[in-house]
């Protein structure tokens, strides 16, 4: 769990401060389902923060009651939300890798409802 959130945040402050190759050196070390988790993160907070509700995306969790689901080299999260302006909504997305999983190629997503902060801790999110 440490592993996942200190990536997530490298993820997120990558652009300003780490290398392509210090993130796929990171990435590199996690086992393939942690890899593909954070490569769809990247790409999908690239994705959604070009849609108008989103602009302000800066944090992806997959799953928040349902595990995402690799197969082969697509990710699919049911049950996944994004933090945008600080607060949290529901998502579902599908996400296309590269074969070695370091890559995510697509990324498609369903906005759904802003989640209540009453419901924060028990769906593992955070301010």
């Amino acid at each position: 769990m440490l592993k996942t959130i200190l990536l997530a945040s490298l993820l997120t402050i990558a652009p300003a401060i780490a290398s392509a190759t210090t993130l796929d050196q990171s990435l590199a070390k996690l086992d393939p389902e942690e890899r593909s988790r954070q490569a769809c993160a990247a790409k999908g907070l690239d994705v959604m923060r070009k849609d108008v509700r989103l602009r302000r995306a800066d944090r992806i969790n997959a799953s928040t009651t349902i595990p995402a689901v690799l197969k082969g080299t697509a990710l699919t999260a049911t049950t996944a939300a994004v933090r945008s302006a600080k607060k949290w909504y529901t998502i579902s997305y599908t996400c296309q890798l590269s074969p070695d999983l370091m890559k995510a190629t697509t990324f498609t997503f369903t906005l759904g409802t802003e989640i209540p902060k009453t419901e924060w801790e028990k769906l593992g999110l955070f301010g």
